[in-house]
């Protein structure tokens, strides 16, 4: 198939979707720091946003725990690097939305700490558990 029959997606002026869970994955967190990135620019400084499968974990780390996001703090013209793990995230999501909702979790409350702030205050879509 040739032609705009076959790019649809491009000639409705829509983005292509993404090929894998990967893909979309990486896609969901690039929203959520835009977002947080557009209220905190002026707070946060430099910092590196990564997404890797699965964290590293050292041969005496504690079974039964893994981690789902690291936050190494820089120092000078070091950035800070905050890193989510796909993987043991999406192993803990039941659906599509319970994902959503923990990258949202989990990156507010890494930024929250970064900023030395409530993670409410970070996003008004952090889940209020008064």
């Amino acid at each position: 198939m040739r032609g705009p029959a076959a790019m649809g997606h491009v000639a409705a002026g829509r983005p292509p979707r993404p090929g894998t869970r990967r893909d979309a994955f990486d896609r969901l967190v690039l929203d959520i720091v835009t977002d947080i990135e557009e209220r905190w620019a002026d707070r946060l400084g430099l910092v590196e946003y990564a997404v890797e499968d699965t964290p590293q974990l050292p041969d005496d780390w504690e079974p039964g725990s893994v981690p789902l996001s690291s936050l190494v703090r820089g120092s000078g013209s070091t950035p800070t690097r905050l890193v989510v793990f796909r993987r043991p995230i999406e192993h803990r999501a039941a659906d599509r939305a319970d994902l959503e909702a923990m990258v949202l979790t989990v990156l507010v409350e890494q930024v929250a700490d970064l900023l030395g702030i409530d993670p409410s205050q970070v996003d008004p879509r952090y889940p209020d558990v008064d």
